[in-house]
């Protein structure tokens, strides 16, 4: 463990004064928020150079780095879907900076390869974001990102390489963002969901807040600016926007959002066999309100089923008439299990995943309505995809768990009668499941609140009466379950380290539907901390772990958590690893798509929602008289989500408050990646550096060792 006092990089102090109704606030480091300015770059650079020479000086992270490499080079197979006569997946051969496309005729055919993004940059930062394929499968739509940025742009080209039209497409779609591609049945064009040019040389460092944004849709073979635009409102330029084309392709459904929350309006145009143009795109505002979440499933002409949170706050399936919208049919009711998603089979069949104490199930129904039988799958696992299409009769299912790598089954539906096929069984070389084991345990918070939690470690560990590290994981928010997923790297953890991996289910997420989600946001914030703190008591309590062994480990909003109980309990810890997190919460709605997360936060600008804020905003709490445990902050240079500077401002309140103190042995520092942005699309080196650097940091600071397995 860390024995001696660290001297850290200077970082000056420009103290800046705002008001919040009557309440003046002062902060010293508002000047990193300036990515462009060469004092902000020397500042990072000095940082990264500081980081980088601690990690690098772990005596056994380079035997960290060879174990995840080792354990983490499986062949990793995704979900099969159809594409008319076609079936296409995901595959990572191993150590694959990306996941390749690959496309087979059928299950006893040879695969071979479709779409390889690995072949279009030898640095890996080039991620493939969405892709479409036209209604008959001729035309294959996609948009790459670059370092990690949400950033994106479309390309197209035909499905055969013999077609009339190959290489015909020059066209490349710009400022995509948060955009899926979604095809017209006549295979004519798509819409596509794009920003304004951003005002910078380096697309994916701009912090400006991501507004107005427009639907277009591009007809193939022409100019982006020949593209139609299909709607926009620029009454309301923070709203957000998502398409989808109806099952019989005679419809499209525009999804309305203010924000994060669970709540959309929904409009409706009919589509006609002209060729679309700006005079003929009206909508029908079938919902017209943000009271509640609807998420189309299909459609019988004018009938839509949607699966909505309409009086149920754990979700059921309803139907309306476009016709007369203000009539809505119940067709699956809520029930006490969370109704997560639901797919079309089979003409009317319905497959419905809900969530059980944070495990998932999966029920059919038939008739749309009628309950008939729960699919026969292990228990304890997360469904991580479902691929089911309205003319087959029968659905492709993925699922893994904490310790099942991944496996693929075919649920056949023919006959009336469901039969599940064993598909394919992902294994990871040198892992045997038989030694660990998965417990799922139920602790209760701060107000009695009882909080679902899965501990996994080896058998002979769980069982020990001996103290256990422990790597405790959070995220508590935006309607987001934490469901058990599996993770090679988190092995290492378990197997090297002999570690506890814990996973709290706290409040905010959505393992129990919309009340359990609203008791985590705004000024109902502080129950996510206080569940989160409860897991660590809990651990302590049972004789698990106690405070100097137990790792605090959150993303994004998961940041936050770890940030704010770093500040409020730093002696409940013993390491905090704060991975790109939302930090600066008085200021986090300026920047980038950070008004969309004001339903969850809440917004300084208003006094009532500015008081619980500033009470726990990590950049403005850090708690001067306290020691703190062993913190790693990490962020990078592309983050376009939650930008860099956040992660900026907290680590430069930590060194110059706390680490400036002679009892302040713990370290404190910033990992910043470069040509890396919120997480998705970072390519597979890049996933085991960081994982095995934080791993790393963890186990020194925790004072444990690693072992040769």
């Amino acid at each position: 463990k860390p024995t001696i006092m660290i001297k850290y990089p200077s970082t000056k102090k420009v103290p800046t004064t705002e008001t919040f109704g009557d309440v003046e606030v002062t902060e010293n480091y508002r000047w990193l928020e300036d990515p462009n300015d060469p004092l902000v770059k020397e500042w990072v650079q000095q940082q990264s150079n500081f980081t980088k020479e601690y990690l690098q000086n772990i005596e056994f992270v380079d035997k960290v780095k060879d174990s995840m490499t080792e354990i983490y080079d499986y062949p990793k197979q995704g979900n099969y879907w159809k594409e008319h006569n076609s079936l296409y997946f995901f595959k990572n051969d191993g150590l694959q900076n990306q996941s390749v496309l690959y496309k087979t005729s059928s299950l006893d055919s040879e695969a071979q390869i479709f779409f390889d993004v690995n072949a279009m940059s030898e640095e890996g930062n080039l991620s493939l974001k969405a892709l479409s394929f036209s209604k008959n499968e001729r035309f294959f739509a996609y948009s790459l990102s670059t370092s990690g940025s949400d950033w994106s742009e479309i390309s197209i080209k035909t499905v055969n390489e013999d077609d009339e039209l190959a290489d015909t497409f020059n066209e490349c779609l710009k400022w995509v963002k948060f955009s899926d591609i979604v095809w017209t049945h006549d295979e004519q064009g798509f819409f596509y969901n794009k920003y304004p040019e951003p005002e910078t040389d380096d697309s994916g460092t701009e912090i400006d807040s991501a507004l107005n944004s427009s639907v277009y849709y591009h007809r193939i073979g022409t100019s982006q600016d020949d593209d139609i635009h299909v709607f926009s409102d620029p009454e309301n330029p923070t709203n957000l926007f998502s398409t989808t084309v109806s099952e019989d392709g005679n419809y499209l459904l525009l999804s309305i959002s203010e924000s994060c929350d669970p709540e959309n309006k929904v409009y409706i145009h009919t589509l006609t066999n002209s060729i679309l143009s700006s005079d003929d795109i009206e909508f029908d505002q079938v919902i017209d309100n943000f009271e509640a979440s609807y998420s189309y499933i299909a459609n019988d002409g004018p009938v839509f089923y949607f699966l909505s949170n309409l009086d149920a706050p754990r979700y059921r399936v309803i139907s309306l008439d476009m016709n007369n919208p203000q009539t809505i049919n119940e067709v699956i009711p809520e029930s006490e299990n969370v109704i997560d998603i639901v797919s079309l089979v089979n003409n009317n069949t319905l497959l419905v995943k809900k969530i059980r104490d944070a495990q998932d199930i999966l029920e059919i129904y038939t008739s749309y309505s009628n309950y008939d039988s729960q699919v026969d799958l292990p228990v304890g696992i997360c469904i991580t995809s479902v691929y089911s299409r309205k003319e087959d009769n029968f659905a492709f299912i993925k699922f893994s768990s904490l310790l099942t790598p991944g496996t693929i089954v075919k649920l056949n539906l023919e006959n009336g009668e469901a039969k599940l096929e064993a598909i394919h069984k992902t294994n990871v070389k040198g892992f045997d499941d038989n030694l660990y084991r998965c417990d799922q345990i139920f602790y209760k918070s701060r107000d009695g609140t009882k909080i679902p939690m899965f501990l996994v470690g080896k058998k002979e560990v769980m069982d020990s009466n001996e103290l256990k590290p422990v790597y405790l994981y959070g995220y508590g928010g935006f309607n987001i379950s934490l469901l058990p997923y599996f993770s090679a790297l988190n092995l290492i953890w378990l197997r090297n380290f002999n570690g506890i991996l814990a996973i709290a289910n706290i409040r905010g997420g959505g393992e129990y539907g919309k009340e359990w989600h609203q008791a985590g946001t705004k000024d109902r914030k502080q129950n996510c901390f206080d569940d989160f703190k409860s897991a660590a008591m809990y651990l302590c309590e049972e004789g698990i772990s106690e405070p100097s062994l137990i790792a605090i480990v959150g993303g994004s909003n998961g940041g936050l958590l770890v940030a704010a109980c770093a500040n409020q309990s730093p002696d409940l810890f013993g390491c905090v690893l704060c991975q790109v997190g939302v930090l600066d919460m008085l200021r986090f709605h300026r920047y980038t798509i950070g008004h969309a997360w004001t339903s969850d936060y809440g917004n300084s600008d208003f006094p009532e929602e500015f008081k619980y804020l500033y009470n726990y905003s990590p950049v403005h709490n850090v708690n001067k008289i306290a020691t703190y445990p062993s913190m790693l902050i990490c962020t990078a240079d592309h983050d376009d989500r939650v930008s860099p500077l956040h992660s900026y401002k907290y680590i430069a309140e930590l060194q110059n408050e706390i680490g400036t103190k002679e009892d302040q042995k713990n370290p404190l520092l910033i990992r910043i990646d470069v040509k890396a942005g919120h997480g998705a699309g970072k390519p597979t080196t890049k996933i085991i550096e960081e994982k095995a650097e934080c791993v790393s940091f963890i186990a020194q600071c925790l004072g444990i060792q690693f072992t040769e397995e």
